[in-house]
């Protein structure tokens, strides 16, 4: 049975396919071979990709995914299809389901929202409820660094407190658009926001996510 990682994998994959391996993303800096590199590196080499919240290791998970950068595009996207090696956590359902399920969707975003011709995807009830549910468990942690009080609301006035304080912004839209925003892809999510001016100001240069 297919699951939401499954599924948000082989998007990613054939959206990097269809860019080309110099396309521009969404995350500073990196060129669709770099984003494909670090999806790569992040499932295969645990030795570096400690480097993601070690900022001591930060400097050999840079030399090992410029190594993946340099092969060939197609075998990177090969790569990602086809998913962890066997002995890799992320080869068992429940932990791929968990830990990838936010991470291909979200780059899968990258990719699509970087172009000029964009519009927004419209995930169906069960994924948009399946984000909702990553994003209350780990809002606080995305909004750690809001300079703001900051909320997450869905159109049905469920909310996630990201992050507790005054003044507060609220930021209405729907489970997709929200993890796009507390994700720091603020600029591209479809959203509306809610306080003083000045509140607003500071949060739209705020550094949101992990």
């Amino acid at each position: 049975m297919s699951t939401h990682a499954q599924r948000e994998r082989l998007l990613l994959a054939d959206l990097l396919e269809m860019a080309g391996p110099d396309a521009p993303t969404l995350c500073d800096g990196w060129r669709t071979r770099d984003l494909a590199a670090h999806v790569v590196v992040r499932e295969r080499r645990a030795d570096a990709s400690a480097g993601l919240v070690i900022k001591a290791l930060a400097p050999r998970l840079e030399r090992v995914q410029a190594e993946f950068a340099a092969k060939p595009y197609e075998e990177l996207i090969q790569l990602i299809r086809t998913g962890p090696p066997r002995m890799s956590p992320y080869a068992l359902k429940q932990i791929d389901e968990a830990a990838n399920t936010v991470e291909f969707f979200v780059h899968a975003e990258d990719v699509r929202r970087a172009q000029p011709d964009w519009t927004p995807r419209e995930p169906d009830p069960v994924f948009a409820d399946a984000l909702w549910a990553r994003l209350e468990r780990v809002a606080r942690m995305l909004g750690r660094r809001s300079p703001v009080g900051l909320v997450l609301r869905r159109p049905d006035g469920r909310t996630a407190v990201a992050r507790r304080g005054a003044p507060v912004v609220t930021v209405t839209g729907e489970p997709g658009e929200l993890t796009l925003f507390a994700f720091g892809r603020q600029d591209t999510a479809r959203v509306e926001q809610d306080g003083d001016v000045d509140a607003l100001a500071k949060l739209r240069g705020a550094t949101l996510g992990i």
